[in-house]
């Protein structure tokens, strides 16, 4: 490999675009075999006096979360063998940009070293290894920034490749180590389908207690004495919903129920405050939270309510020196801090400590013994603020116009330093350690990139686009210094939109392989995420979410005016409920893209929300709506819904992805989109599906395997849009 730094200095020179005449023959699959058909059964359900037709419903096995249906296997093994067909022939070509991707990874990349008590943690790769190690050493043998180790004190607490084994999916759910230092709790996840086997071992000889708990959640609280614990289980529709206390050497069916979560759209789940002394036993849905306290010291006690749950009342709760500091949206939605002794919990008792802000929108805090950390959002991007001896709030400084950073959560309670992890489009991923009192910046760790980069290649810009109703929304874009910027280079266009998630320009090597082909690669920070603080979300749900998709063509249409590229160049790709982004877009605006990839894409949206048996729907109501019960949100939902909007008209390039045992986006969701588009569109362009049979919401698991699925996604995206390497 030709080291990336010097690769492509005269980029016009070894681009090839092929003339238009030659992309529109790329896009058909006349070449390819005949594509897939699926069969029509007739299906109808009648909602709100409304006859809901669907010829694809026979693609859902009604034995979910077991697929045995044969007539469904086979069509879904039809579609993978189709999507082969159309990788066989671009295989030198993904081959290609895999050994790039490749390049790029630090075979051996490890994690900053962090200090917990009598050790220190770190977990790290090995060469040409899928997974992760996780190790310890006393702290006595380490150096004073904690990078050297004896390596005669070196103890593998977790081979994650030896836990995979064979299998072709694996996840680490988490693993706790107990108090004492002597056991460790972990789980895992075979199959993807998000459903924790817990297993507990003795650190120093790797034996196995006899315990083995299935249907769990995968997170840990060790009690203080390291005799037992707490855990979360699945309920038969998949949601986690109850919290259980493990005393070792009994039988896991006599386990006690600490809690139980009766509402099937709030889901629970389990952490401990920064102090130890308490478990927080969390229950709520995307809007609305309550969290329960128990002290560590005695599990037998009754927990505590900290706040009785209120529609659409948010909080988080963290504990020092014997009081509560409390995240909370009660008086503004952008969230205040609030602290309050640990015997008056409730929120009469509340004084706040940082107000709230229409500016600076809140996300995240940890209480530590001296200060108190929060992350924010301002003007769509990260910040991060401390309280000093004084008691105010200092913020970090960054110089970037666009860029992604965040404060890793201390282990102790009364770190020197505050730990932080800063990239951006172009900058690659550092990690260091800040002082509280001097603010010196010592960096731990700069990310290494085998294969070379030169950061001066690049440029990163922030652009703002006026939407439908007048709202700006900001665009996060880079390219290469010596991409043409007069509308006829390519652009590949991210976008999510839901959920309050931000859309963060991180620093990505595998970016790297479009941006040296001549992409202009660009982030739309749409409503539906929080970017701009939480009305930004609020103005992209239940009936506001159609902005989400109109901020999105409006960037699009803002990237071509600005000539970063023009109509049918660009890219766009999303997951998950950017997915179904991806599907209103393609539906609405089809002209506008070159090619479109929706991994494991939530698009069948009126029939999910319809269906409350479902793991997620009960929880998605307050994001969706509850079309169920409101015939004002059934026609909202289903005048958006890709599915239900395909129609006969022609469709750009599209790859589909889907994970068999997926309890996020149901598999049988991508399955019917591409049926259906098969059967309405009007256009001989390429449309492939791909199912992950053995996987989940979060595709295959290794890191190889994770590359090989990217550069087969870049494979797709030059080969339609006729870009030649």
């Amino acid at each position: 490999m030709l080291d990336r730094a010097g690769l492509h200095i005269a980029m016009l020179g070894t681009l090839f675009l092929l003339l238009p005449s030659a992309c529109s023959q790329m896009n058909k699959d006349s070449s390819m075999p005949k594509a897939p058909i699926a069969d029509r059964r007739d299906h109808v359900a009648e909602h709100h006096g409304i006859a809901i037709t669907d010829p694809y419903h026979w693609l859902k096995d009604e034995s979910y979360p077991t697929v045995d249906d044969e007539d469904v296997l086979e069509y879904l093994r039809q579609e993978n063998s189709y999507f082969e067909k159309f990788i066989e022939p671009i295989s030198p070509l993904v081959d290609r940009i895999f050994e790039e991707l490749k390049g790029r990874l630090d075979k051996e990349d490890a994690s900053v070293p962090v200090k917990d008590g009598k050790f220190v943690y770190q977990s790290k790769y090995e060469t040409n290894k899928q997974y992760r190690v996780h190790m310890r050493w006393p702290v006595a043998t380490a150096g004073e920034d904690l990078l050297g180790a004896d390596p005669e004190k070196v103890r593998i607490l977790i081979d994650e490749n030896e836990l995979a084994g064979k299998s072709d999916y694996f996840s680490l759910g988490s693993f706790a180590v107990s108090p004492d230092d002597e056991l460790l709790a972990y789980s895992t996840d075979h199959d993807g389908s998000e459903r924790y086997k817990l297993r507990i071992k003795y650190v120093d000889s790797d034996e196995l207690l006899s315990e083995e708990i299935e249907n769990v959640t995968g997170s840990v609280v060790w009690a203080d004495d390291g005799k037992s614990f707490l855990y979360v289980t699945l309920d038969e529709n998949l949601r986690p919903n109850r919290v259980l206390h493990h005393i070792l050497g009994s039988d896991p069916a006599d386990d006690r129920v600490v809690y139980e979560e009766h509402d099937g759209g709030f889901f629970v789940g389990i952490s401990r405050t920064t102090s130890r002394k308490f478990a927080l036993l969390s229950t709520g849905d995307h809007v609305t939270s309550e969290i329960r306290i128990v002290e560590l010291n005695d599990l037998s006690q009754e927990p505590r309510v900290v706040s009785p749950r209120k529609k659409d009342h948010y909080y988080q709760v963290d504990h020092r020196l014997e009081s509560l500091l409390i995240l909370t949206n009660d008086t503004h939605k952008n969230s205040r801090l609030a602290t309050t002794a640990e015997n008056a919990i409730g929120p009469e008792h509340w004084e706040t400590v940082l107000e709230a802000s229409d500016e600076r929108y809140i996300t995240q805090m940890q209480a530590l013994q001296d200060r108190v950390v929060v992350g924010a959002r301002e003007e769509g991007l990260d910040q991060i603020l401390f309280s000093n001896d004084e008691g105010k709030f200092v913020r970090v400084q960054f110089s970037e116009q666009a860029y992604s950073a965040g404060f890793h959560y201390s282990r102790e309670e009364n770190p020197t330093h505050l730990r932080i992890a800063y990239s951006s489009l172009v900058t690659p991923r550092q990690v260091f350690d800040y002082s509280f009192d001097s603010g010196e910046r010592i960096v731990r760790k700069t990310q290494r990139i085998p294969s070379g980069y030169s950061s001066e290649l690049y440029s990163t810009e922030r652009r703002w686009a006026t939407s439908h109703d007048g709202v700006r929304i900001p665009i996060s874009i880079a390219y290469r210094n010596d991409t043409p910027l007069d509308g006829s280079a390519p652009l590949y266009l991210g976008g999510y939109g839901a959920y309050g998630i931000s859309e963060d320009p991180y620093f990505s090597t595998s970016r790297l392989s479009l941006l040296d082909r001549g992409f202009v690669f660009a982030i739309a920070h749409i409503r539906g995420g929080s970017e701009m603080g939480y009305q930004w979300y609020e103005s992209g749900k239940l009936g506001k979410r159609t902005n989400t998709f109109l901020d999105f063509i409006s960037v699009a249409r803002y990237l071509i005016d600005e000539k970063f590229t023009s109509e049918g160049r660009i890219a766009i790709s999303g997951g998950s409920a950017g997915g179904t982004l991806m599907g209103v877009v393609t539906n609405d605006e089809p002209a506008l893209w070159g090619a479109v990839v929706s991994h494991v894409p939530f698009v069948d949206v009126l029939n999910t929300m319809l269906d409350a048996t479902l793991p997620l729907t009960p929880i998605e109501w307050p994001e969706w709506g509850n079309p169920i019960l409101d015939k004002k949100a059934f026609e909202y939902i289903r005048s958006y819904s890709p599915y239900d909007q395909i129609k006969a008209q022609d469709y750009p390039p599209m790859l589909v992805t889907a994970g068999l045992n997926d309890p996020r986006v149901t598999y049988w969701e991508p399955a019917k989109y591409v049926a259906k588009l098969r059967s309405l569109k009007t256009d001989d362009n390429l449309l492939v599906l791909r199912t992950q049979m053995g996987a989940g919401h979060s595709g295959v698991s290794g890191r190889y395997d994770s590359l090989r699925e990217t550069a087969e996604t870049y494979g797709f995206i030059l080969t339609v849009m006729g870009i030649k390497d």
